[in-house]
């Protein structure tokens, strides 16, 4: 049985996110932190091995070298954007602090000054004016509708820096050990590790295409050729300084 469609009044007053579109938490930090954390693991790595392999090390010293890489570059990522989104999470809450002080000591002032950016955004003078008014009958509601318009920011919606921490190293974490996955299963090829980075690389810009709903492809070559230049710099910085005893 096909289900009901619905009317046009009760479209008129559903939220258009339940029947017309939705969107994805891009907020909460760990989608950034995810992406980049997956692509820097996959470039540094595939490098990395790429270097020390046009250098002419064994397959015993490059899966120990990148899985060192692995261990120290997951922990640097998941501090660096720990301590990153930390810090912006306070300097935001201390705007947001200065932003209620300023409240206090000039209540008519802050109104008019919200009313102006009413007015920038469309509404008549007379709306703006009422709108923002009413807005600060509630304090901490107008400190945060001051900071949103002044700063482009929502001080509530400030992402996790532990979520951000924890994705990073993950998602480091698994691309880096990509290209390790022939040294793992015993094989002495760096043509087939860089070429499972290849891979990998590949895919990761393609599945990030899906949270920008850009082309699959494109992302996905846009990615391959960004790290085949990192790739081809190591490569040639190893056959440059390789030495035999490696």
């Amino acid at each position: 049985m096909n289900e009901m469609k619905p009317n046009t009044d009760q479209i008129r007053t559903a939220d258009p996110h339940d029947y017309d579109h939705s969107h994805p938490d891009i907020s909460g930090g760990w989608l950034r932190a995810a992406v980049f954390g997956a692509m820097d693991g996959l470039v540094s790595n595939i490098a990395l091995i790429a270097g020390i392999g046009a250098a002419g090390a064994s397959a015993p010293v490059i899966l120990v070298t990148g899985s060192a890489g692995l261990v120290a570059g997951a922990f640097s990522m998941a501090l660096g954007e720990y301590a990153s989104v930390k810090t912006a999470n306070e300097q935001v809450h201390s705007e947001l602090a200065i932003e209620i002080a300023a409240h206090e000591r000039n209540p008519e002032g802050e109104i008019h000054e919200l009313a102006r950016h009413f007015n920038s955004m469309g509404m008549s003078d007379k709306t703006a004016a009422a709108a923002a008014r009413e807005i600060h009958e509630n304090k901490a509601v107008a400190a945060r509708v001051h900071i949103t318009q002044e700063l482009g920011i929502d001080p509530h919606s400030n992402p996790s820096p532990w979520i951000a921490a924890f994705s990073s190293f993950a998602m480091f974490a698994a691309g880096a050990a990509v290209p390790l996955i022939p040294y793992i299963l015993g094989f002495d090829s760096l043509i087939l590790g860089l070429g499972i980075g290849a891979i990998g690389l590949l895919l990761a810009g393609g599945i990030s295409a899906r949270f920008t709903r850009k082309s699959f492809v494109k992302s996905a070559l846009r990615q391959l050729v960004f790290g085949g230049i990192a790739v081809g710099a190591t490569y040639l910085v190893g056959m440059l300084l390789g030495v035999s005893e490696i």
